[in-house]
């Protein structure tokens, strides 16, 4: 009887082991894969400022003055999505005021992240750029949960 009370003791402790290993593996997987997101999201920010800075120069505006048009006004928070592109013939796209900023969604069809369609997920990302002379410090944080993280880059007038 005591052998059997310990064999089932050694492996009910065997079992809770592993479901208490298999337990914290999922929960770390899961911050992984919303860190990897973030830092993709935060990414993304920085890439459609510069496409609005590429789309300046494209217009052909003044290249000493205004390949910064419409990203100046952005320095106590802003956020914008893709969708603001993929309209033709539709006018610039515009930073909006982060005023505590919305959550992303993602568009179940399209796999995109936006503001304005799809399943709300957890991700709020903001886009502050800073003016200095020639170049604009462009710093977007992704906010989840109680994480954040911040990507940074400078962008130049290379074209002066």
């Amino acid at each position: 009887m005591i052998e059997v009370i310990a064999a089932i003791f050694v492996i009910t402790t065997g079992v809770v082991g592993a479901l208490i290993a298999i337990q914290q593996t999922m929960a770390r997987t899961q911050a992984s894969t919303d860190r990897l997101i973030a830092h993709y999201l935060a990414q993304e920010g920085i890439e459609i400022i510069r496409n609005i800075r590429d789309g300046n120069w494209l217009e052909n505006r003044n290249v000493t003055t205004s390949w910064k048009e419409g990203l100046t006004a952005c320095s106590a928070g802003c956020e914008i999505d893709y969708n603001n592109f993929n309209n033709p013939g539709a006018e610039d796209p515009s930073l909006q005021s982060y005023n505590g900023g919305q959550f992303l969604r993602i568009d179940p069809t399209s796999g995109f992240y936006n503001y304005t369609s799809g399943d709300e997920t957890k991700f709020k990302r903001k886009i502050t750029i800073t003016e200095d002379l020639d170049k604009l410090k462009v710093s977007v944080t992704v906010y989840w949960d109680s994480h954040e993280i911040t990507v940074e880059e400078y962008l130049y007038n290379w074209r002066k």
